[in-house]
């Protein structure tokens, strides 16, 4: 697992000098952070030479001109002897920099907002960035938009990979995850949905500010700010989990009325969650259903964000299960690098096929199985590496989503119910708010069921050919609970036969293929 630079440092007792010359190292040795840190999807994500231990993030939003103007503050610790870093930021227009209060020259360079300071920052200083900037950020994609994106009477952010960088400056890539702190001011009868707990709200002169804070650490892509005439439902799921539900009002009421769904579906998967993969990693679980609409045209989506997925009015019970297990997979226990992102995807479609199991439709076991047989030997799908794929391209989405739950079918039926759930609840524990890879998973399966599983992953994971179906998985297993208890399915309820994702069907409106 990554650890943080910072955390790394205060626990050792390291010395954290300020930067500047005293304690320096000679100019010579000083050099520039890179730009991108070399991920194989996507290069220019994220930046070398330092790692970010908090956004403050001052933003001030007219939905009606649809301009943003903020001014970013990003605190962190440099990794190397930094003559100049960069910071991703996309379209919108910087006027001004500081770097520890003093000002920074700057320039851009595509995604790249390159800043030099007036002095070298020594390695394992820690330093500040206070980014200002504004102007009207556009959304990235094709027919479905992403980052930045308008609706009728305010906004949402979906930053799934890189829409991050279409409103704040920062390190955008998974890898490097930090703490949040929002600062909102909109015209007054708006509401603000952001990260983490709401600390106050404050009105004056027309506008309000809203301020959120997000204290346990969290990836670029995970953040979000939501603005809109919200009516909210907020109290505890059964669980004891704080909920908060906010629904766009042009969605309607009555029987058009989507907040019952996502009332009562977000609570009941949030605590079946909690029992199955571990507890809960946040303080408080949220739904946003909105109404988005792209030149004119509604935008069908869902998103996965920290604590906060991003959800429209359409979508089904199983995408509620899905986004919530991001919580546990993909946003708690972090990646490394993108195209490892089948820890996140992969798991969630597991656990969003588990949900239909769970409630008494299809099984699990028939679910993989479908998979399997929908790809002979013969089919690109399995020369595709699970833990590497070079593009983002939709049969790498296919791979990782589906191809990613079919192994953790395959491990279940492998080490059978009680320890495959050991496994999984293991895996939240002991990367909680960390990031992690597929060779820490095969530690984690290895290590708490006692098992050489050597074998298994170099067969289901690593082979580039399909593997043969073990002589246990050819009839469908019964399904028991995860710690051998009485099963308590879920309720079912009425859906449409399309709701439930198939092969080829990403259960996100983005896949990882971009348009």
């Amino acid at each position: 697992m990554r650890r943080k630079l910072l955390c790394a440092v205060l626990a050792g007792g390291l010395a954290i000098t300020p930067g500047g010359p005293a304690g320096a190292a000679p100019a010579r040795d000083y050099r520039p952070g890179s730009a991108g840190l070399g991920d194989v999807w996507y290069p220019l994500e994220g930046n070398g030479g330092y790692d970010v231990a908090h956004y403050d993030l001052s933003l001030s939003y007219d939905p009606g001109s649809g301009r943003l103007d903020g001014t970013a503050r990003v605190d962190a610790v440099a990794t190397q002897n930094l003559s100049r870093f960069d910071l991703d930021l996309q379209q919108l227009d910087v006027t001004r920099v500081l770097v520890d209060g003093r000002p920074a020259s700057f320039r851009r360079d595509g995604q790249e907002l390159v800043i030099t300071p007036r002095r070298g920052i020594p390695a394992r200083s820690r330093f500040q960035v206070a980014v200002t900037y504004g102007g009207v950020p556009q959304p990235l994609g094709g027919p479905t938009p992403y980052g930045f994106v308008r609706t009728g009477d305010g906004m949402v952010t979906l930053n799934v990979q890189d829409g991050a960088s279409t409103w704040f400056p920062g390190n955008d890539h998974p890898s490097d995850k930090a703490t949040f702190r929002f600062t909102i001011t909109v015209p007054d009868g708006l509401d603000v949905v952001a990260n983490g707990r709401r600390v106050s709200t404050r009105t004056h002169g027309g506008r309000t500010t809203h301020v959120w804070s997000e204290t346990a650490p969290m990836a670029t892509y995970l953040a979000t700010v939501d603005v809109g005439r919200w009516r909210v439902r907020k109290g505890r799921t059964p669980g004891g989990i704080p909920e908060y539900v906010a629904v766009d009002p042009a969605l309607g009421t009555g029987a058009d009325d989507p907040m019952p769904q996502f009332w009562n579906r977000t609570a009941e998967v949030v605590d079946r969650w909690t029992q199955i993969f571990g507890p809960y990693p946040f303080d408080s679980t949220v739904a946003i259903v909105v109404l988005a609409r792209h030149n004119g045209v509604q935008v069908p989506f869902s998103a996965e964000t920290q604590t906060r997925p991003v959800y429209s009015a359409a979508d089904s019970d199983e995408i509620i299960a899905h986004e919530l297990a991001h919580q546990w997979f993909g946003d708690s226990v972090g990646i490394t690098r993108w195209n490892e992102v089948w820890l996140s995807e992969g798991f969630a479609v597991f656990a969003n096929w588990y949900f239909d199991e769970l409630r008494g439709g299809t099984t699990v076991h028939d679910q993989a199985r479908q998979v399997y047989q929908a790809h002979p030997a013969d089919d690109p799908f399995w020369t595709i590496p699970l833990t590497g794929p070079d593009r983002p391209t939709d049969a790498a989405g296919e791979r990782i989503y589906f191809g990613g739950a079919l192994v953790l079918q395959m491990l279940r039926q492998e080490l059978g119910d009680p320890t495959f759930f050991r496994v999984l609840r293991a895996w939240t524990r002991d990367h909680r708010h960390g990031t992690a890879t597929t060779t820490d998973f095969m530690e984690t399966a290895t290590r708490t069921s006692g098992r050489d599983l050597a074998p298994f992953f170099r067969t289901w994971v690593y082979s580039p050919t399909r593997p043969a179906l073990p002589d246990n998985a050819e009839q469908p297993r019964s399904s028991v609970a995860h710690d051998g208890a009485e099963r308590q399915p879920f309720p079912r309820h009425r859906q449409s036969s399309s709701d439930a994702p198939s092969p080829g069907l990403h259960p996100e409106g983005t896949p990882p293929g971009r348009s």
